[in-house]
């Protein structure tokens, strides 16, 4: 009893104690971390720079740079990424080196291991020596300022020390490293567009494969040529690739339009009331904390202008914006830049054939360091063509060439775009320009516009690169790269209007050129074009107003057929109000239009599940990638007619096989334990956007991630948003004219959670309010001397 009251009498001095205990660890938690909080105001003298720089920073840390002499704004442009991106910087280089184990341990090793295989220190190494001499001093400066701007921090970037890591120095090789970790997001390091595609070429009936994979349809919306013609339902029945022991292997499908895309569009000085062209740019990509751009401007030498838009931190160019005189933007192309070649060996193994003889695998060593534990070392095989990446269905061996792999394949040559006066001269840049090749759109300021693609395209002799085929007889090859003049490209069209969406953009001889590595399917692109043709006459707004269209058009014909499926059906009665009032919006609020969307992605799933599960007897980690694009076409045809012969034998008509889709949908709804009217779009996609290390340590996210907020839109429209993947940024600029521009960006500009531009932006991009391009008053004045 004594020891009861004892216990009870001291339990409220005990609750304080531990209270105040929390409060001290808290404040000495915000005292540590604020130390790693970058320069905002003052005078800094640096040593080594012969030209002062001044940036100022508005309320939302958007710099301007001001000096007389571009390297001095490229010193101060890497002092501004180091202090504010440096552990996001130290990431992207890592990815694509090979080197993320030695900062976070095991759990990347496998990673790194794939991404050795192309040796990209080396390869960044040898194209730094072969960079022309203004651009490597130029870049010289920024790796000085990233250096100055990590050791002038009162503490090393929050990141480290939560690590127990040290950062280490920048290196101009980072810098390209960099733009490869770009190629590894937007292109396949393992060509599996082309691996996978060869083996179902090959595999699958011939009528079976050109149904269930056609290279286009109704939805196609290029700016060259048609769209492709309707699929024939095939005779072969689907049955036949199941043996009597198969077990039907189901995978669930994710959208099929979720890639790294983005939408870009421009309309011409015609069309506009001020006479030069709009241009538009919303770049999707994974949406994580920070954003993967860096917003900032910097003057340029020898004029009033300035160059405004988009970095990513590690490099001192801008990525897509406006110089006042020229606009530009872009999208991943879903072009064709690489080739499989199956080797044909010695017997024992140990040499190649090639079209001068047999040659021995070069073979060398890479150790990769593991934090905490023994470097891994790995052999890399290599040929002639490129690395050896792994081997087909058959177990040959494959060689990959590799337009990354080349000196074409990554550098500066975009810093050319700050000088370009129009955009006949913007589009003469697009073959040198070393990066994953996009579609470049450019406007300017007088109203003309062109589109062309961003780099270096192969020339292909002997084979188009559908296929993986064999180089050993001298009869396929690459002949080097297209020179300027013949690069694909469209110059002021009659229309005024030019569009892309990852989709197909050419035919013809352009699109040989270009090939196919997987197109998205057609309808976003589609919707874009159509609101561009709705219209004669475009402000700034206008073209807003088409990134945030959230209309679900292509889901029309989706929401009728569930209608007519449930018409008669008391039993689904409530589902089919909701299907009813859908909205034909992909609404934060719609319960129906989450129906509709989630019924057709499971009806995808049911009905190539037999074609899944016999690609997997050949490679038992087989999946669709990006060949399930063009699922749509397939699977409306069969949905309408019903051939009995594509049913898969898991279901007894297409009836069941219809009803099985919408019953697990809506069991998958019901997870969420609320009633179905509230089981809404917003409920499912719901912003996750989060820093790096919040995904590895839940407890970090309170104060590390974006809020969780509902999101409107979706992958088939040009609102193109999911909780991960979205819109990194929107801008709609008409050069000359950038104080009336509009940009968004999901995340604020710094990664520092105490800094004030953490979050800031991140409302706007939610709700889309028209935020300006142009940087707000200055509030911070910083000098470099």
């Amino acid at each position: 009893m004594a020891k009861f009251l004892f216990s009870k009498r001291y339990l409220p001095v005990l609750a304080i104690s531990v209270l105040a205990l929390i409060i001290l660890f808290l404040m000495g938690f915000w005292i540590w971390l604020r130390q790693s909080l970058p320069a905002l105001d003052g005078t800094i003298a640096t040593g080594e720079l012969k030209n002062s720089v001044t940036i100022e920073r508005d309320i939302q840390g958007v710099p301007l740079i001001h000096s007389e002499n571009r390297n001095s704004s490229a010193f101060a442009l890497g002092f501004l990424h180091a202090q504010e991106r440096f552990f996001q910087m130290d990431l992207l280089r890592r990815s694509s080196a090979g080197e993320l184990s030695e900062l976070l341990g095991h759990t990347t090793v496998k990673h790194d291991q794939k991404v050795r295989q192309h040796q990209f220190r080396q390869r960044a190494e040898r194209n730094i020596s072969a960079m022309p001499a203004p651009q490597k001093m130029l870049l010289e400066h920024y790796v000085n300022g990233v250096n100055f701007g990590l050791n002038h921090l009162s503490a090393k970037p929050w990141e480290y020390a939560l690590l127990g890591q040290e950062p280490r120095p920048w290196n101009s090789a980072d810098s390209l490293l960099t733009i490869y970790s770009m190629y590894l997001t937007l292109q396949s390091e393992r060509g599996s567009f082309e691996l996978r595609d060869t083996a179902l070429a090959e595999l699958l009936p011939a009528d079976l494969y050109a149904f269930y994979f056609p290279k286009g349809g109704q939805w196609d919306a290029p700016l060259f040529g048609k769209a492709r013609k309707k699929v024939s339902i095939p005779e072969t029945p689907i049955s036949t690739l199941l043996g009597d022991r198969d077990s039907i292997v189901y995978q669930s499908m994710e959208s099929d339009d979720k890639i790294y895309g983005s939408n870009n569009w421009v309309v011409g000085g015609n069309l506009t009331v001020h006479g030069a062209a709009i241009l538009a740019n919303d770049m999707h990509l994974g949406l994580n904390v920070p954003n993967i751009w860096f917003r900032a401007g910097w003057g340029i030498p020898g004029s009033d202008r300035f160059v405004r838009g988009v970095t990513l931190p590690g490099g001192p160019i801008t990525v897509a914006g406006s110089n006042g005189l020229v606009a530009w933007g872009f999208t991943n192309t879903g072009g064709d830049w690489s080739d499989l070649i199956p080797l044909e060996l010695s017997e024992d193994g140990d040499q190649y054939k090639t079209p001068e003889g047999w040659r021995r695998f070069g073979r060398e060593t890479e150790s990769i360091a593991i934090k905490g534990r023994d470097a891994k070392i790995i052999e890399v095989r290599t040929t002639i063509w490129g690395p050896v990446i792994g081997t087909n269905h058959h177990g040959v061996p494959l060689a990959f060439r590799w337009v990354a792999h080349d000196i074409s394949g990554a550098n500066m040559n975009l810093l050319n775009m700050e000088e370009a006066r129009s955009a006949a001269e913007a589009l003469n840049l697009a073959a040198s320009i070393g990066i994953p090749h996009q579609n470049l759109v450019v406007g300017d300021s007088a109203g003309n516009i062109g589109w062309s693609v961003a780099g270096a395209i192969p020339k292909r002799v002997g084979f188009d690169g559908s296929r993986s085929v064999s180089w050993a007889d001298g009869g396929a090859y690459w002949d080097g790269y297209l020179p300027s003049q013949q690069q694909p490209h469209l110059y002021n069209p009659k229309s005024g209007r030019i569009w892309s969406a990852n989709a197909r953009i050419v035919d013809g001889n352009y699109l040989e050129l270009m090939g196919n590595h997987g197109y998205a399917l057609g309808a976003r692109q589609q919707q874009i074009r159509d609101q561009l043709f709705a219209r004669e006459q475009f402000h700034e707004r206008d073209l807003l107003n088409i990134q945030l269209d959230d209309r679900a058009l292509f889901l029309e014909r989706w929401q009728q057929h569930l209608l007519a499926l449930l018409e008669k059906r008391e039993d689904y009665r409530e589902i089919y109000e909701q299907i009813q009032n859908w909205g034909a919006r992909a609404s934060i609020d719609s319960v129906g239009y989450r129906i509709v969307r989630n019924y057709r992605l499971k009806l995808m799933e049911l009905t190539t599940a037999p074609i899944l599960t016999y690609m997997r007897r050949y490679q038992p980690n087989f999946s669709f990638g990006q060949l399930k694009h063009q699922f749509e076409y397939p699977l409306w045809e069969m949905v309408q007619q019903e051939p009995p012969q594509l049913l898969n034998p898991d279901f007894e008509s297409w009836n069941a096989i219809k009803l099985a889709a919408l019953d697990q949908v809506l069991e998958k709804m019901s997870s969420d334990n609320l009633p179905l009217k509230r089981q809404s779009w917003g409920v499912e996609n719901r912003a996750k956007i989060q820093h790096p290390l919040g995904r590895a340590i839940p407890l970090l996210n309170w104060f590390l991630a974006m809020p969780a907020d509902p999101l409107a839109g979706d992958t088939h429209m040009p609102r193109f948003q999911t909780p991960t993947h979205g819109a990194s940024q929107r801008l709609v600029v008409s050069p000359g004219r950038d104080s009336s521009g509009i940009f968004h960006m999901a995340t604020g500009q710094s990664a520092h959670p105490l800094s004030p531009f953490f979050g800031n932006g991140h409302r706007d991009w939610v709700e889309g309010n028209a935020s300006p391009f142009v940087e707000r008053e200055a509030r911070y004045r910083l000098t470099l001397n």
